[in-house]
């Protein structure tokens, strides 16, 4: 039962005590919840009260009212905050102001900005005047609370203030604001007044209670903002979370020069040394330490020494009141035993804590904290692990843009590849459209396209390689025929060099510098001690000796997925491939095969020496035959010629193979069923191989054959043969006693569904998910950018089936299969080799339903080891 099912609306803090705790965040909100902890710690925190989240969901479900009990629980949480700092809420003598903040659970940019200095008016200002000795610093705080409380709560445009201001500073010839007197402030205040009134028809409301329930009220309604919703749907934040709504007492860092504000952590956010490190203000309110109207000064004189700054850092200008502040900076640390970000004032010498929470930083920051953290005894090994975003790793596995580079921005697509690359233009509308485009992104530093989403074939196939992508960059044009790139007024032609970051989706012109990762250090002891904490293998997607190589430097523990189709495009290759699909016979099919075999041989056995013994799973050919052929007239012409045919005949080919929908054509299985001579040939390369490393290295590798695309037992059964009679006809002409096992590629709902019958001959499967995802929805991943987004944003889907796996639906069809499965060969090997299989969501799944090992591409194999590493770990796992 929750707290507010027992009348409890609203939670006090302040005076070494507290009603609510640091483990109440979701009633509390992250802000409410550590604020009553500090207070609770005797932290000299300034009194205020909390809302809680359930109100603001109640608050939506009622039509936007209140409950009946929360106007008198207000009054009463003031009144106590009153009582305690010796003041009244808008008593004109002796007033109280409060600042009011918004908090979710979870920190979230777009929610309502804080309000300060709430509870002045015409009558309390003069109050506060008498109370401080100083006219210029109340008129001052006046001045700060209508500009706030009216950009904050009555919507009106923050510059409107601004320009109000500039223009009375150049009327006057003043420069900076702490030229203005009290006198100033007053006719500033009246300008302001007039502003807010010709906005809104209304003057600025002056009635205390009426600006206190204002404020609560655009907290609650900044829930349901554009920008919260969106970043809401962007992080899967769900919407009945609800937001609480903190009034706390205000202290002041703008009463003279014993007076700041700043903001602080316990270590450097970006690097992750153990140093404090933050600034602040003397004479200032919190807003201007992050508005850059004047530089902050440094907090440490370290900090100031490497600056250079000449102004001094409140080490030296009040050590007193630093030394304190180390001191709890400290105690918090280590009560919250992780890095902290807090918020101070200084108010007249007096140091007061106005929040602190687990501070943000970078993927190369928190590998270190939570490796130091785990040194200094505050947190296990285990727990650093589960510290880590998974998905963060991805800043450091790729070349990163030199932060410090200068950079001339020209576009701007979709981050669909992480990493960051420079290199020349090249255009090839012919080659654009053919699969041997696969080649051409191997030889790219990087992909840009003009079409297209994150889960598009190019984003899909530059992650496989870790090539950076930016995909869907619209406002590119691209002329093929003048072989010009235009974007913002610059025309650039081939061979120009432009830069592409992955990981923003920026387009720049020229070369931008790119920092290398370096994966020592942090890196390997989280990997480490993940991987100690691991039960799910982790192996990679790899075809090529480069990235089987990648694949082994990540901590790959095998291969996954090799599809041999890619092997097939290689120039020397692909006229082979090509005459053996215009072969009118079997004998001539089999004729150009025999030219093919001791290729594939070779590429076989350099994957299984690289792998050195580990598991190598190789898919049988794939796509349907007419990706292998020409399609341009000119393309058909000139390999017409190369193969000595006729293109009349060449072109009747293309036509005669020509599919509606070739996904769902004559493909997989379906080939090696119609043409079992391509299945025996890619057999024999992989036995040969097998036979040929165990004979050289003494450690013969255990290759594990993949027939792709089985919807039924029998269609399984007839290629499994064939498979069969190829390895014993190797085993007998090498005398080589060969390991190897015979399985297949769940893709298809039927073949999930029959996994029982399947698995009584087939010794493994793998999960290919992106086709699986495919053809459960019936959707085409290279079509569904168009609509997806679309989905995503109206709530008919959680989040893109091709980035993070259906787990309602696709999940389902994976459950059952490797439940059946196991049910008729209880030592089935199970593996997912689709994109989910670096996906941290997609990877707990998997560790739930029991799968053996999930597959990725090379770059993410420290994503999917950490990843694996906290589903072993967590509760849910």
């Amino acid at each position: 039962m929750s707290k507010q099912a027992n009348g409890k609306l609203v939670y006090r803090f302040g005076d070494g005590k507290a009603d609510g705790e640091a483990g109440m965040r979701n009633l509390l909100g992250g802000k409410g919840a550590n604020l009553a902890e500090m207070a609770n710690l005797g932290l000299p925190v300034p009194p205020g009260f909390t809302i809680t989240t359930e109100v603001c969901t109640g608050y939506y479900k009622n039509g936007r009212t209140y409950p009946q009990s929360l106007s008198a629980d207000v009054d009463a949480a003031l009144a106590e905050v009153g009582r305690i700092v010796g003041s009244s809420f808008g008593d004109a003598e002796n007033p109280l102001l409060v600042s009011v903040r918004s908090g979710a659970r979870a920190s979230m940019p777009g929610m309502m900005d804080t309000v300060l200095n709430l509870g002045l008016n015409d009558a309390t200002v003069e109050g506060l005047a008498k109370r401080a000795k100083d006219r210029r610093f109340a008129y001052d705080s006046y001045r700060r609370f209508i500009h706030m409380y009216s950009d904050v709560v009555l919507g009106i445009e923050h510059h409107q203030f601004e320009d109000i201001l500039g223009e009375y500073k150049d009327e006057k010839a003043l420069g900076l604001d702490t030229a203005l007197t009290a006198e100033d402030w007053l006719k500033v205040i009246a300008r302001y007044k007039a502003c807010v009134e010709k906005a809104t028809g209304k003057p600025f409301p002056l009635d205390v209670k009426e600006q206190l329930w204002g404020a609560i009220g655009a907290v609650f309604q900044s829930w349901m903002s554009a920008r919260a919703k969106t970043y809401r749907r962007l992080h899967n934040i769900p919407e009945d979370w609800g937001t609480a709504v903190t009034v706390q007492a205000m202290v002041f860092g703008n009463l003279g020069d014993t007076s700041a504000t700043g903001v602080a952590f316990t270590r450097n956010p970006s690097t992750g040394a153990h140093e404090l490190y933050g600034e602040f203000l003397v004479h200032a309110q919190g807003e201007d330490v992050v508005a850059g109207i004047r530089t902050p000064q440094s907090i440490t004189e370290a900090a100031r020494i490497e600056s250079g700054s000449k102004t001094p850092s409140l080490e030296k200008l009040m050590p007193e009141t630093f030394a304190e502040l180390t001191q709890t900076f400290a105690r918090l640390e280590k009560h919250y035993r992780d890095m902290q970000d807090m918020e101070f004032t200084i108010q007249s010498g007096k140091l007061w804590m106005l929040q602190t929470r687990s501070g943000k930083r970078t993927a190369k920051a928190a590998l270190k904290i939570a490796v130091d953290l785990s040194k200094e005894g505050l947190i296990s090994k285990e727990e650093a692990v589960k510290r880590i975003d998974p998905g963060s790793l991805d800043q450091l596995l790729h070349p990163t843009l030199d932060p410090h580079a200068k950079r001339e921005i020209i576009g701007q697509g979709l981050p669909a590849s992480p990493g960051a690359a420079s290199g020349e233009i090249v255009f090839d509308s012919d080659e654009a459209e053919k699969p041997e485009d696969i080649h051409g992104m191997h030889a790219a530093e990087g992909i840009l396209t003009t079409r297209g989403g994150m889960t598009s074939h190019a984003a899909v196939v530059a992650r496989g390689m870790g090539k950076p992508c930016v995909s869907g960059a619209g406002n590119i044009r691209v002329d093929y025929r003048q072989a010009t790139l235009s974007a913002m007024g610059s025309v650039l032609k081939k061979g120009d060099i432009v830069t592409i970051d992955g990981s923003t989706g920026q387009v720049m012109k020229g070369a931008v510098p790119t920092i290398k990762p370096e994966l020592s250090g942090d890196f390997a002891i989280i990997m480490e001690w993940a991987d100690a904490a691991r039960r799910m293998k982790v192996r990679a997607n790899a075809e090529t000796p480069l990235d089987a190589r990648t694949a082994r430097e990540f901590g790959a523990e095998g291969i996954g997925l090799c599809r041999t189709e890619h092997m097939f495009f290689e120039a020397d290759r692909i006229v082979a491939m090509r005459e053996m699909i215009l072969a009118s016979s079997e004998k001539g099919r089999r004729a150009a095969l025999a030219k093919i075999l001791p290729m594939q041989r070779n590429d076989f056995i350099e994957l299984f020496e690289i792998m050195a013994g580990l598991p190598v799973t190789i898919r049988l050919l794939d796509p349907p035959l007419h990706e292998f052929l020409p399609h341009g007239e000119a393309e058909i012409a000139e390999v017409a010629m190369a193969l000595a045919v006729s293109p009349e005949s060449l072109r009747a080919r293309v036509a005669e193979l020509h599919e509606f929908n070739p996904m769902l054509g004559h493909r997989g299985v379906r080939l090696a069923v119609s043409y079992p001579e391509i299945a025996e040939m890619q057999a024999r390369a992989i036995f040969e191989a097998a036979a040929e490393v165990g004979r050289k290295t003494g450690t013969p590798p255990i290759p594990e054959v993949m027939i792709p695309l089985v919807a039924t037992k029998s269609e399984f059964d007839i290629v499994r043969e064939r498979i069969v009679a190829i390895a014993d006809e190797v085993q007998q002409e090498t005398q080589a006693k060969l390991d190897y096992l015979v399985g297949t590629m769940i893709e298809l709902p039927r073949a999930a569904l029959r996994a029982g019958d399947i698995a009584q001959t087939a010794e493994f499967f793998s999960f290919g998910t992106n086709d699986l995802t495919q053809t459960t929805f019936g959707i085409s991943r290279d079509d569904s950018a168009r609509f997806l987004g679309e989905y995503t944003a109206k709530g008919v889907i959680k989040t893109d089936p091709f980035v993070s796996l259906d787990i309602e639906g696709v999940g389902e069809l994976v459950e059952i299969a490797a439940s059946r499965g196991k049910a008729t060969r209880p030592q089935i090997k199970l593996g997912i080799c689709g994109e989910h299989g670096g996906d941290p969501a997609s990877i707990r799944f998997c560790e739930r339903v029991g799968l053996d090992y999930v597959s990725c591409s090379p770059f993410r194999v420290p994503i999917a080891r950490l990843a694996a590493a906290q589903a072993a770990l967590s509760d849910d796992g």
